[in-house]
């Protein structure tokens, strides 16, 4: 017990005294006090006393898939503050391969007693996979914000990049410089924003004129590695522009180009989508769609917020406008149309 009473105060940065008064429920001790030492008592593995038990903690789960994206990071950073400067504590949940999945995230969390849980990017996003532990997030009542486009139905808040608008700026942009042969570098095909973003494709091609055949749209994983992959087959096809469905799947296409001997953008340009931290410092520095992280961020904690001070939430995607960010991995068409 003195451990504990010790290892609190020391993180709380109050007294033992003080510490022993929240945990037996004496008075003299300020809310934000006592709610410090309860949220550190959770950071810390320790329950609470009984008559404690049935609040929640001041604690927020962070679940996301992964760290090596870097918007992931930046969500992160931006929802982290956000959620501190709201008396809340979050708890970062990372996904990694053969590790904890996103379900048993879940699990914990809810034993945590959790005040709630926000996703940036998980497998809400995708039509196959299951998704039973969203259901039991519901059957809780538990707060939950998804960041990212949804399946249909799903019952929860989001906060979603509007995907449709992003690639209307990217073509608009290929277009405008005279490219008539894009391909698309696309996340798997129950992916719903690759859905989103390939359905508006097709459309603007039909609009502009332009081909935009099966062979032009390769499926992959987001990943440098699975980026270059994707656009040398494309490159294999003679697309002279790629537009990616996230930075570093650019990153891979501009590696992609180089490999076969070609150069960015004299003779194939590459779009990227995020706009992630040092865009502007590769070589060339990337063209890419700029998700407004901040907004949405802040966004998400907000209607977060509102949940927990017990309003409803309304299943409804709240869309943000993304911006193109034009940098030099983009030029004219060798072959203009």
């Amino acid at each position: 017990m003195s451990r504990r009473l010790a290892e609190v105060a020391r993180r709380v940065g109050v007294s033992e005294a003080t510490v022993s008064r929240v945990l037996n429920g004496k008075p003299g001790v300020s809310d934000a006090t006592r709610e410090s030492v309860l949220t550190a008592l959770d950071v810390l593995g320790y329950e609470r006393p009984s008559k404690l038990r049935g609040e929640r903690a001041r604690l927020v789960g962070l679940v996301i898939p992964e760290l090596q994206n870097p918007i992931f990071p930046a969500f992160a950073e931006v929802l982290g503050a956000s959620l501190a400067q709201n008396g809340l504590t979050p708890v970062l949940c990372i996904q990694t391969a053969g590790g904890v999945s996103e379900s048993d995230f879940v699990d914990l969390l809810m034993q945590q007693r959790v005040a709630g849980v926000v996703f940036a990017g998980g497998l809400y996003s995708q039509r196959d996979a299951d998704h039973e532990h969203y259901e039991r997030i519901l059957e809780r009542n538990l707060p939950a914000v998804l960041l990212n486009a949804a399946i249909d139905d799903l019952g929860m808040p989001q906060i979603v990049c509007d995907d449709a608008s992003a690639v209307e700026q990217a073509m608009g942009h290929l277009i405008a410089l005279g490219h008539n042969r894009i391909g698309l570098v696309l996340g798997p095909e129950d992916h719903v924003p690759s859905e989103r973003k390939l359905s508006t494709a097709r459309m603007l091609a039909r609009e502009a004129g332009i081909e935009l055949g099966a062979d032009q749209v390769v499926r992959s994983q987001y990943s440098l590695q699975a980026g270059q992959a994707a656009a040398s087959k494309l490159i294999d096809r003679g697309v002279t522009g790629v537009i990616c469905a996230s930075d570093p799947l650019a990153l891979g296409a501009i590696r992609a180009v180089r490999r076969a001997r070609l150069s960015v953008p004299e003779d194939i340009s590459v779009v990227g989508y995020d706009d992630s931290a040092f865009m502007s410092c590769t070589e060339p520095p990337l063209t890419t769609v700029r998700q407004p992280i901040e907004a949405m961020g802040r966004a998400a904690v907000d209607l977060l917020m509102r949940q927990i001070g017990g309003e409803d939430a309304s299943s409804d995607e709240l869309f943000f406008e993304p911006e193109l960010v034009v940098r030099r991995s983009t030029g004219p068409a060798r072959h203009p149309a």
